[in-house]
């Protein structure tokens, strides 16, 4: 919206508001190493008029709920450099050289882009611990319990947040790969076409999925198989979050360098969309 201009909401619909920023979140790439974080600084871009809708508008839309605050926002964050630091494709090594970190910095603003729609201004090297505690609790460690899944994981609410954000995110997703360049000399046309139709199919997987409650019309699915559903659609929202940054690493690196990876995230969003939509007579 132009400063000054007024609207008017529709019954159901949601206005948001925010402030470009910049904003400066800690965080701590490694969870091994509470100690050792970075200091990020980023804003929200001027909406780029060549697009009918931002990426941190989808954002927004797609995850924020009624609200947005900024911790959550770093927290989402931080769990999207920690698990590409986790697979290999983002590195930081404890004495970078500055070329290594060049390379890292590069990765960071092309994933929070992609992911968020934010702009890294600055992002640097950050004592965001207690090295002096750490370096103590390191020779004998706490026994750890063992790792419990959040209660909500499998709720009605994480099934509706996941399918919600499928519907939202999968067009669009497909919509930025298919404007990837595609590497002169490289036969690349025909897998990354297939990658294409299949996203089109699990798009159309994702808008007819069957109620997370019920069987059949009038007939409601036991909690067991409810369960089962909610967890198919959380695994294939953490398929989409693997390829939105892989789009990031399509910025830094040739296609053919990451088609291998497309094809695994695709065929995990084809396996969870229609494990999702199995029903108990169709062997779930």
């Amino acid at each position: 919206m132009a400063p000054g201009s007024r609207t008017s909401l529709a019954k159901g619909e949601l206005l948001y508001c925010f402030h470009p920023g910049p904003y400066t979140v800690d965080l701590v790439p490694f969870a091994a190493a509470p100690e050792a974080g970075l200091r990020l600084t980023f804003v929200v871009d001027t909406p780029d008029p060549r697009v009918a809708q931002q990426r941190f508008d989808l954002f927004l839309a797609s995850e924020a709920g009624e609200r947005l605050e900024l911790r959550d926002l770093r927290t989402a964050i931080e769990t999207a450099l920690r698990r590409e630091l986790a697979q290999g494709n983002l590195e930081l090594a404890p004495c970078a050289t500055l070329d290594e970190w060049d390379a890292f910095r590069a990765g960071v603003d092309e994933l929070l882009y992609m992911r968020f729609g934010v702009t890294v201004e600055d992002c640097m090297p950050a004592d965001v611990g207690d090295y002096a505690a750490a370096l103590k609790s390191r020779p004998a460690p706490a026994p750890q319990p063992e790792p419990v899944r959040a209660p909500d994981t499998l709720s009605p609410d994480a099934d509706a947040r996941a399918l919600r954000r499928l519907f939202l995110e999968l067009p669009r997703l497909a919509s930025a790969l298919r404007q990837v360049a595609l590497p002169p000399g490289q036969d690349l046309f025909g897998q990354h076409q297939a990658l294409l139709r299949r996203l089109d199919q699990v798009s159309l997987l994702v808008s007819t999925m069957p109620a997370l409650e019920l069987e059949a019309p009038g007939k409601r699915l036991d909690a067991r198989q409810q369960a089962r559903r909610a967890r198919h659609s959380v695994h294939a929202l953490a398929a989409l979050d693997e390829a939105w940054a892989l789009l990031a690493r399509l910025k830094a690196g040739p296609l053919a360098a990451v088609m291998d990876d497309a094809d695994r995230i695709v065929a995990n969003l084809e396996h969870d969309s229609a494990g999702r939509r199995l029903t108990v007579g169709e062997g779930a």
